[in-house]
């Protein structure tokens, strides 16, 4: 309304769930929206992606994404609910534990209880009490249903609740059916059930559940989940035995289904129910018990990360065993082949299994091929090259004969696993892409997402990242799928992480390791990379919570230990190198320490050792890692170092010179083709060290260029420890700027500065003080002018640099007798 000049705004807001066309609001909003400036704005609740930054605003605290979808699936995006329930998370101090688990044990906070109280309380008595009845069918329910549960109502009376709960937008109606039902908020449902007594409650299920039972009669076997939920409510009145029958259908379905929690679910309510121990080394007591057990080992195997995979394998044992005892080779040969964990995982008597199950079936039969493929690639795995390439060919042969094409798929994916685990990247290539390359079109993430990560491996260890992207972007694609299990889909994000950091993409390199490792926690090779990436860029805070988890994941053992105690090994080694700082080495030592059984991780192993030695300029174990490394040329190990760098910084530190060039030159070339920029940083470092050493004609220049190139690439990555490194050896260097020349002997410059310091009474550690260099490497000086100038001790060195004029007249030399 116009007052004078000014306008007047009027704000006014109203729950419309409980206003009907009667209520006097009604006319008023009629009269209102005729006038032109009327505007209407509905408030709905919140969006699942608005739930991560509400809880951040309101708490200060991040979520995980499992646990914001878990929050929002439970409060459906209601601003007072979401709250309520974040509140009694955080006074119980489990929001920031990021347990997801706990959250579905949570009753309704009193607020909310309260505040659907209120709506409901307005509601007549027989509304109440059908809706309650309604309550326990579920979220969603029948009308049909409703009746026959409440046979001392009049089916009118039922209906006119309903309308009754409809206008006060309790309940709405299901979409596309007549007579379905649901409540308008899960909330509302739980409140009305809770209601009851546990006496009660269960009556009502047990009535609930022959109802549907004898509702869907045949048809029973696509309700089986919701059958066995209500008959679970309903234990106690009816007894275990159609809970069991109905939880290993409803499990079953659910794992068809790529439901893989669900189907955990089930299995483990009809072990329970039946009394059967889920932990436990004896065979299953019947066919019954058997199925729910394989069930159970396959559910455990989709959903289960880490120490969690040797429980899947004790589980999948008892039902081996009870099949291979009664003579059911079909499902024995099932069980024995079922990939219980990731590929490339050691799992104690996983070997044996296979080996079992092989002698219940004939040698060359269709069976047989099955169970070959996989354990090829369970002995290849173990170190067996060998037995591992004779089992996957009769695979082959048996897969081609009987016209298996997945068979053949899955075989040839194994041999690409096998291939890698024994540094045969070019056979594990081509392994790979014959596999991709017979892609039968159904799914299988175990053959998909090996076939794909060991050809990406392949191409990104020999320096091929753009051939190896077109496959890392697969995988991405399957990680997504519902059909790939837990611990596969984090493994997705292996390559393109690796990937990332090669190129020095580390927005990247994080994007993909946090999606990893939000589905396994634990996956070692994930954190890995996140070690090395955070402390590359200076966040080595960041860097030490990734580091800690990775060596959590090796103390606690299971499955994951070996790998996780080969990358702990290399992370501790790596950071040392990064920051400069020698810490933890001790347990990089003792981890390496263990038998190692497949080449893979027996370079991996030599790396983190040769590291050390450089590091502690160990001559001897340097000499021994190099001639240990040399051969692997012309490929990356991991995200540590080239093989040439490694080889560079080994010859260097034997003193061997004019070799290390040689490799380093090497390194320059393998990285600037492959593009692997962070790797080139410090290839171009350590490579002007070895000349700066050496400091012949020539390499006084070659050193500053190199390191320029080193300043430039790690300042546009923000690799900071680099960069302050490569600083300090410029300063040093703009410090002492001293021309090559050619001294008698074959003496280098910096051999000659070693020679002068020995003449003026220079210790072996004085000289490692004045000259900033370690004192193996001062001990390493003296041994080779010794060598090339004849002397024996440091009175004839002296006597020689007087003779051949080396020193500078106002030296205070000490006597040379």
């Amino acid at each position: 309304r116009e007052l004078g000049a000014s306008r007047l705004l009027m704000v006014g807001c109203y729950r419309d769930m409980g206003l009907s066309r009667q209520h006097a609001l009604s006319e008023t909003l009629a009269q209102v929206s005729r006038e032109p400036v009327f505007r209407r704005q509905v408030l709905r609740g919140l969006d699942q992606q608005d739930t991560v930054p509400f809880v951040q605003a309101t708490t200060g605290v991040q979520l995980s994404q499992e646990l914001a979808e878990t929050l929002y699936a439970h409060t459906e995006g209601n601003p007072f609910f979401l709250a309520e329930v974040i509140r009694l998370l955080a006074e119980r101090g489990e929001l920031e534990q990021q347990d997801v688990s706990r959250l579905r044990e949570i009753r309704i906070p009193e607020g909310v209880r309260e505040a659907i109280g209120q709506r409901i309380n307005r509601l007549s008595e027989q509304c109440n009490q059908v809706l309650t009845t309604a309550s326990i069918i579920g979220r969603e329910f029948d009308f049909k249903l409703l009746v026959s549960l409440n046979e001392e109502t009049l089916e009118d009376r039922v209906l006119e609740a309903l309308e009754e709960a409809l206008a006060a937008r309790v309940i709405g109606e299901a979409s596309g059916t007549i007579g379905g039902y649901q409540f308008t908020h899960a909330l509302i449902q739980e409140t009305l059930s809770q209601e009851l007594s546990a006496t009660r409650r269960a009556r009502l299920h047990a009535r609930v559940a022959e109802a549907l039972e004898a509702l869907y009669g045949n048809d029973a076997e696509p309700h089986a989940a919701e059958l066995a939920h209500h008959f679970a409510q309903a234990e106690a009145v009816l007894g275990p035995e159609k809970l069991v029958h109905y939880s290993l259908r409803a499990g079953e379905r659910a794992l068809a289904a790529y439901a893989y929690e669900d189907a955990l679910t089930h299995f483990e309510r009809g072990l329970v129910a039946r009394e059967v121990a889920l932990s436990g080394t004896e065979a299953a007591s019947d066919e019954e018990a058997a199925a729910l057990l394989f069930g159970l080992a396959r559910a455990q195997s989709a959903t289960g990360v880490g120490h969690q995979l040797a429980a899947a394998f004790a589980t999948l044992t008892r039902a081996f065993e009870y099949y291979a005892e009664v003579g059911n080779i079909a499902l024995a040969v099932a069980a024995a082949e079922f990939p219980i964990a990731a590929p490339d995982a050691r799992i104690p008597g996983l070997a044996q299994l296979m080996g079992r199950a092989i002698t219940l079936v004939p040698t060359e039969s269709h069976e047989a091929g099955r169970l070959l493929s996989r354990y090829g690639g369970v002995i290849g795995t173990d170190g067996d090259y060998e037995g591992a390439q004779e089992a996957l060919g009769r695979a082959i042969t048996i897969a081609r004969r009987e016209g298996d094409v997945p068979l053949e798929m899955q075989t040839l994916a194994y041999a690409a696993l096998v291939s890698a685990q024994h540094l045969r990247w070019q056979e594990s290539l081509d392994n790979g892409l014959r596999a991709i390359e017979l892609a039968p079109g159904d799914e299988n993430p175990v053959s998909e997402v090996l076939s794909r990560y060991w050809t990406a491996a392949s191409l990104l260890r020999m320096g091929h990242p753009n051939a190896a992207r077109p496959h890392t972007l697969v995988l991405l694609d399957l990680a997504e799928r519902r059909s790939t299990p837990r611990l596969l889909a984090s493994n997705c994000f292996v390559q393109i992480t690796f990937q990332s950091c090669l190129e020095g993409d580390w927005k990247a390199g994080r994007e993909h390791s946090d999606r990893g490792l939000e589905l396994s926690p634990v996956n070692p090779q994930l954190l890995l990379h996140r070690v090395l990436l955070e402390h590359e860029t200076g966040e080595s805070a960041q860097g030490e919570v990734y580091l800690e988890r990775l060596l959590e994941v090796m103390r606690r053992g299971g499955p994951d230990q070996f790998l996780a105690s080969g990358r702990a090994s290399i992370a501790v080694t790596a950071v040392a190198r990064i920051t400069g700082i020698p810490t933890r080495l001790e347990i990089a030592e003792a981890a390496l320490s263990e038998p190692i059984i497949t080449p893979i991780f027996a370079l991996s192993a030599k790396a983190a050792l040769a590291l050390l030695a450089v590091q502690k300029d160990d001559l001897s174990a340097a000499a021994e890692h190099y001639t240990h490394v040399r051969g692997r040329q012309g490929m990356m190990i991991l995200t540590v170092s080239s093989v040439d760098r490694l080889l560079g910084l080994l010859a260097q530190t034997m003193g061997n010179l004019d070799q290390a060039v040689a490799h380093f030159e090497d390194a320059l070339a393998f990285c600037r083709k492959a593009g692997y920029r962070p790797e080139l940083a410090w290839t171009c470092c350590d490579y002007s060290d070895a000349l700066r050493e050496r400091n012949d004609a020539g390499d006084h220049a070659k050193s500053f260029s190199l390191l320029d190139e080193s300043l430039a690439i790690s300042t546009e990555l923000g690799m900071h420890p680099l960069m302050e490194r490569v600083t300090e050896r410029l300063k040093r260097a703009h410090t002492r700027p001293e021309p090559a020349q050619t001294y008698p002997g074959g003496l280098t410059q910096r051999e000659v500065e070693v020679l002068r310091l020995i003449a003026t009474g220079k210790t072996n550690l004085q000289i490692t003080e004045e000259l900033v260099i370690a004192e193996g490497t001062a001990r390493r000086h003296v041994a080779n002018i010794y060598e090339k100038i004849g002397a024996g001790n440091r009175a004839e060195a002296t006597r020689y640099a007087l003779r051949e004029g080396l020193l500078p007249v106002d030296d205070n030399l000490t006597s040379p007798a």
